[in-house]
């Protein structure tokens, strides 16, 4: 199937970026080496939608040269990096992104994927947000019976597969990928933390010590989040739903407010709750002028840019990825990557060496349920632990570094209850 992208002469910086990322990725090498050359791959589809960027790419090419089928497709028109994207289909892979491309045409991408992933025989799926999975069962049904199962990326993602298992409605096995500690624990904490910030400075040009940062949510990627900017010296306050996670952030050292009062005392706001209108009108009502604005949340609607749009007197974008909002009252507020996933939006997204880990859980993910699926019941499962650890180990080892082993004696004096 041929690919759809912008520009095909953009590729040769993609590749260039591309080498790059294989440079700094040794764990997923090492999984490529030890665990998918086993023929497991051969001539099985394998669907990928996941931003289009230089750390996506290599999971894409180290599947397809252990003789995978592999297409990838853009969630989102604004998560491509169209010369990724060239470098990828100049590489061999059936890919349908292009970063001018309409938020409808990203479903159609995603149809696509599947089209191109079960032309030849059966498949399996590396998700985004459940959007292969959501498509599996709606719009594409028939190619249902040809999908062995998927492993899903994003915290806002095993939620919208909760759903569906809670309805009876899923009907393959998904493991959840952003579930294993190699992925939460680094990815959304470290990952996010550092590529948010990131992004954001770089997108204004404006320092963060000493501002009053504003993080709503305190999940895996809001801590991350709030441990960066308080590293870099800003004042941080934490906004939250779950008393618990308040009283963490807290004891983390953090000030904690709910939302509309810290609306009046941020002067950068960051939304991280994978939730609907975390962010609307009666806290811009109380925002101050200048006040920052961007979502690190896995939804694009955690910040109500709907509704600033229709309210704002004028917008003007005074800076590449921010737009500023002139409120009736002369207020002006400013958005970073347009209110959608900032890290991506207005940046290259995490580091590569937090993606190495990712990526090397997704594809062990995939190989999993090349091999298991048939023995699997259809819902959402937890990744083995093993591989989990197997991909911890083999970090530490890229980085000359280990640990140990319990002794027969300490094994079983955990198992024990008598001394």
């Amino acid at each position: 199937m041929e690919s759809v992208i912008r520009d095909p002469s953009l590729a040769p910086e993609g590749h260039r970026k591309i080498e790059w990322a294989a440079a700094h990725s040794p764990v997923l090498a090492a999984v490529r080496e030890r665990y998918l050359k086993d023929g497991t791959f051969e001539d099985l589809g394998v669907a990928v939608a996941l931003p289009v960027e230089a750390k996506t790419a290599y999971l894409a090419v180290v599947l397809a040269e252990v003789g995978a089928r592999v297409s990838v497709a853009a969630p989102l028109p604004s998560v491509v990096q169209d010369d990724v994207a060239a470098a990828l289909a100049e590489r061999g892979v059936a890919v349908f992104a292009n970063s001018e491309g309409s938020p409808e045409d990203a479903d159609r991408w995603m149809e696509l994927a599947l089209e191109a992933a079960t032309s030849a025989g059966e498949a399996v799926l590396i998700d985004d947000r459940a959007g292969l999975t959501r498509i599996a069962h709606t719009t594409r049904r028939r190619l249902l019976a040809h999908l062995r199962g998927a492993s899903e990326e994003t915290t806002s993602g095993v939620v919208r597969l909760r759903a569906m298992e809670a309805e009876g409605v899923l009907e393959f096995p998904v493991l959840a990928a952003n579930d294993a500690r190699c992925k939460h624990l680094f990815d959304n904490r470290y990952g996010t933390g550092q590529s948010t910030l990131t992004a954001l400075m770089q997108s204004t040009n404006l320092m963060l010590g000493g501002k009053r940062v504003v993080v709503l949510g305190y999940g895996w990627c809001g801590k991350g989040i709030a441990r960066y900017a308080a590293g870099l010296g800003a004042r941080v306050t934490v906004c939250e739903v779950d008393p618990v996670r308040g009283l963490e952030a807290y004891a983390d050292g953090f000030d904690v407010l709910p939302a509309l009062e810290a609306a009046g005392v941020g002067e950068v706001f960051i939304t991280a709750t994978g939730n609907l209108h975390v962010l609307g009108e009666e806290h811009f009502g109380r925002m101050r002028d200048g006040a920052i604005l961007a979502n690190a949340g896995g939804v694009d609607v955690e910040i109500d840019v709907s509704w600033l749009r229709a309210t704002a007197e004028e917008v003007y974008e005074v800076r590449r990825h921010v737009e500023e909002f002139v409120m009736p009252d002369g207020r002006r507020l400013r958005l970073v990557g347009g209110g959608m996933v900032v890290n991506l939006t207005a940046g290259d997204g995490h580091p590569v060496e937090i993606m190495d880990l990712t990526f090397a859980i997704q594809a062990l993910c995939a190989h999993h349920l090349a091999n298991r699926a048939a023995s699997m019941e259809a819902g959402l499962h937890p990744l083995p632990p093993e591989l989990d650890e197997e991909v911890a180990r083999l970090k530490l080892e890229a980085v000359g570094m280990g640990v140990d082993s319990l002794t027969e004696e300490q094994r079983r004096f955990l198992a024990g209850w008598r001394e």
